[in-house]
């Protein structure tokens, strides 16, 4: 089959295909193939549609279309909305979940040619950083399958680390795009606030809700020019908005010696890893010999409210179907843990109409902060998680803890490095540095590049450009066999 192979790109595997080097029924026996010999231990794609898939890759090998992804077997979080496929978010009363339409994000994919193999696993609700339910089971790391491949877009991460996919569609509103590529090694990004359509979600509304803030569907790959091509399929407004239409910005810059390169400072609201530290410290370096204008800067925030801010918004969007006596009890809860750290949680959990509009207010004078801060920079490099995969737990959300440099921190603190792109609403791209090894096991540390409101491709082409200089996505051990 050519020089194809199961890690080739997106890209490759396309102009494979168009070259006619490669069919779209032989692509989608490649990874077919590495699906039957992975998916029983990582369980990543707990949804198949094999059947549907060699009849749509048939049909492209008969009569080749002009879409951006004709030809190409990908996989579709389990949350994302495709007609005909469960649904479940992973929960029990979602089981049996199954649309009758594709959402937006969906329809565009298959609307470029897409081969859809399956939908991958998730946590329930799309709520942790691990990738386990009781509908699907859990989804391991391929890196080292007694430790999470993150989550919520955990699923989607492992199959693209194991070369069972060559693209995910995933979302994120607390870190499940970027952290899953991060313990994975991988990339993902985080497109723009608007940028995509947020519609087509579970959970979720099936049509859009402009006051809905934060939460975005995006892509994740094994490369920066793979992510591009998967944000220029499903980039555009909401359906019905047909009197707009959205043209990203071109990259400031097509050279890492064009871009002004800032480095997030040690924050004392997030305390990272001494192998996040030094990969921060690695990156400076490199973007500094390649000529890039480096330094460390930030923004002119409160960084403790900021993430108070982010908190009281995600907890109204991740507890909006609650009655107010079932949120008083969450909230009561989380006073009675003690931790400062929830209170913005509780904040949201007790939000009335007013202070709900209190809040966007707040947030939108730190996206002002952050514009600001871009008129003198065009990229924010910084951490995405706090440190290395962890093993995976069962324990309650309030007794589970991270450690960072053999201190225990409360787990929930995981959401700090995603909430500084997320309140703000900006492109950020999840991009593989390097490797630590912990109980005699390689793992994998991952950055995050924040570039400015809708230019996402800045942040996207800094992650390839520095591929070239420190390297990209490297397979895990269990998948080079």
């Amino acid at each position: 089959m050519t020089t194809i192979d199961p890690f080739s790109s997106a890209v490759e595997m396309l102009a494979a295909r168009r070259s006619g080097d490669v069919t779209a029924t032989e692509l989608l026996d490649l990874h077919l193939e590495r699906i039957d010999r992975f998916d029983g231990e990582l369980n990543a794609i707990p949804i198949p549609n094999r059947d549907a898939a060699y009849e749509r890759a048939a049909a492209i090998d008969a009569a080749p279309g002009d879409g951006a992804l004709e030809g190409l077997p990908l996989t579709i979080k389990d949350c994302i909305v495709v007609g005909g496929l469960r649904s479940t978010a992973g929960v029990e009363a979602l089981r049996d979940n199954v649309p009758d339409a594709d959402g937006p994000v969906a329809a565009r994919v298959l609307g470029a040619g897409a081969v859809l193999m399956g939908k991958t696993n998730v946590p329930p609700m799309a709520s942790d950083w691990q990738s386990d339910n009781p509908v699907f089971g859990r989804t391991v790391n391929p890196w080292d399958t007694r430790r999470t491949p993150g989550g919520s877009t955990g699923g989607g991460a492992a199959a693209l680390a194991a070369g069972m996919t060559p693209l995910e569609f995933g979302s994120d509103i607390g870190g499940s795009i970027r952290v899953p590529a991060a313990f994975c090694g991988l990339y993902g990004h985080r497109p723009s606030d608007s940028a995509v359509p947020r519609s087509g979600h579970v959970p979720g509304v099936p049509v859009a809700v402009p006051g809905s803030v934060m939460g975005v569907q995006g892509p994740l790959a094994r490369s920066a020019a793979d992510l591009e091509l998967a944000l220029d399929v499903i980039v555009g407004p909401e359906p019905g908005e047909d009197a707009w239409r959205l043209e990203l910005a071109p990259a400031r810059g097509s050279s890492l010696a064009d871009l002004r390169v800032a480095i997030l400072p040690a924050l004392d609201v997030m305390p990272v890893d001494d192998s996040v530290g030094a990969a921060v410290e690695q990156v400076a370096a490199a973007v500094g010999a390649a000529g890039a204008t480096v330094a460390e800067a930030a923004p002119d925030v409160d960084w403790t409210g900021l993430i108070e801010t982010y908190k009281a918004l995600l907890a109204i969007a991740v507890f909006d179907e609650m009655s107010p006596e079932q949120r008083e009890k969450v909230a009561a809860d989380r006073v009675a843990a003690g931790d400062d750290f929830e209170a913005g949680t509780v904040r949201g959990l007790r939000a009335t109409a007013f202070d709900i509009a209190t809040l966007h207010v707040e947030r939108e004078r730190v996206r002002q902060r952050f514009a600001d801060f871009f008129r003198d920079w065009d990229v924010l490099v910084a951490p995405i998680t706090l440190g290395p995969p962890f093993l995976h737990t069962r324990e309650r959300w309030n007794d589970r803890t991270y450690t960072v440099n053999g201190r225990e921190v409360p787990y929930g603190w995981q959401v700090v490095p995603p909430a500084i792109a997320t309140l703000p609403g900006l492109p950020a791209t999840a991009f593989p540095v390097s490797r630590v090894t912990v109980d005699d096991v390689e793992l994998p540390i991952g950055l995050q590049a924040i570039g400015p409101y809708l230019e996402d491709r800045t942040p996207i082409r800094f992650a390839g450009l520095l591929a070239d200089e420190i390297g990209g996505f490297v397979p895990p051990p269990m998948a080079r066999a």
